[in-house]
């Protein structure tokens, strides 16, 4: 079982990192505002969620301005993707491995 561990991505152990995730795998991309609501968390939770993302390059980051209002879009990379997805057979291994034999 400690191998099927190993196959877990620590990036996305965090409920709120892996709902972030979710979202921008299942969306071409969504904004700021659009998360956090979806999410129900606060500014400085999800910012600091989205930048631990960032940094280990799985999400893609876009700022505009609409009219005079910023707008930060953002969208899972290719990296991102596959980082995920490998997390997600992690957990189904896992899964499978508790049925009885």
């Amino acid at each position: 079982m400690k191998k099927s561990l190993e196959q877990f991505n620590k990036a996305f152990e965090n409920r709120i990192r892996l709902q972030i995730m979710s979202v921008l795998v299942a969306n071409e991309n969504y904004d700021f505002n659009s998360l956090k609501e979806l999410l129900e968390v606060t500014d400085g939770n999800l910012a600091s969620h989205l930048k631990a993302l960032e940094k280990e390059e799985y999400i893609l980051v876009n700022k505009t301005f609409i009219g005079r209002k910023p707008n930060t879009q953002y969208a899972v990379s290719e990296k991102g993707r596959s980082a995920f997805i490998k997390h997600l057979e992690a957990l189904e291994n896992l899964i499978k491995q508790q049925k009885k034999q």
